[in-house]
């Protein structure tokens, strides 16, 4: 039987404080978190998209795992703005009524 959601701890880390990256897999979307936080996410066959870091040096080891190149990170607003089309996309987001 096919797993459709699967959940793992990131990073490869030798410390409990570090528990809380946690990445979730629903389908061909993958969202990776820092804590309660979305930091990036990744559709098969696209590539990683990932924020700035703007919260802790916890949440940049988290990112640090992900993808070490800070120069491919997204300001939260875009990032945001990605991430909300795509989760719009596979339905995970309300679609906003016209004003």
């Amino acid at each position: 039987m096919e797993t459709l959601v699967k959940t793992w701890n990131y990073g490869n880390y030798k410390s409990e404080n570090y528990g809380s990256s946690r990445a979730v897999r629903i389908g061909d979307l993958t969202l990776y978190f820092s804590y309660k936080t979305i930091v990036a996410f990744r559709e098969s066959g696209h590539s990683l998209k990932i924020v700035k870091n703007m919260w802790s040096t916890t949440t940049g080891r988290h990112l640090n795992c992900l993808d070490r190149d800070k120069e491919r990170r997204l300001e939260y607003s875009e990032f945001q703005r990605e991430l909300k089309a795509t989760l719009r996309k596979y339905g995970l987001v309300e679609q906003e009524e016209a004003v």
